[in-house]
């Protein structure tokens, strides 16, 4: 798989935790440094971490749906960015107000699984295409990471208009790479 490719897959993985950071950064006014890098560490972090679950779990299941693996991709990515998509919408109909307040470590610790498990999918459609995990989950990460950081920057100045246009877009990222997938292993 190739760089551009395992790209595009962390910019549509990282979508949702620029969502969640946007949010995170229109719920406080005077936003530091720490509070910025924060969102950052914790879904970059869980973002690199979950394919690498995925993938290991992936290896147990690769010979047995070895002929069809790039249906099960398919179906993997297609279904994570088709949640994309419908959060996005719903929560279009009823957005998250600002206001002042820090989230706390746990709230932090459930919005990084939440925000990842789409990671853990990503790893074991991976680990069935007989991809090695080890760079893609780096720069799932880094990629999390910074879209993370800069969600948190933005999220004081235009949080609402923002935040559902992103996982939009990381959805139909997601869906087109499980296309590509798909149409590669028909060949």
């Amino acid at each position: 798989m190739g760089f551009w490719t395992v790209f595009a897959i962390a910019v549509g993985l990282s979508m949702d935790a620029f969502a969640v950071s946007v949010a995170n950064g229109c719920r406080i006014k005077r936003l530091t440094l720490r509070d910025a890098l924060r969102p950052g560490w914790w879904f970059g972090g869980f973002q690199m971490l979950m394919p690498v679950l995925g993938w290991f779990g992936g290896l147990a299941l690769r010979d047995l749906i070895q002929n069809f693996s790039h249906w099960v991709a398919f179906g993997l990515l297609v279904c994570v960015g088709g949640k994309m998509l419908v959060e996005a919408v719903r929560a279009g109909d009823h957005g998250d107000d600002c206001r002042e307040e820090r989230r706390s470590t746990r709230d932090m610790l459930v919005l990084a699984i939440a925000t990842s498990i789409d990671a853990l999918a990503v790893g074991l459609s991976l680990a069935v295409l007989r991809v090695s995990i080890w760079w893609p989950a780096l720069l799932i990460g880094l990629v999390t990471f910074t879209f993370s950081l800069a969600g948190t920057l933005l999220g004081g100045g235009i949080g609402k208009l923002v935040k559902d246009k992103a996982e939009i877009l990381g959805g139909l990222v997601l869906i087109g790479i499980g296309i590509k997938i798909l149409l590669q292993g028909l060949r």
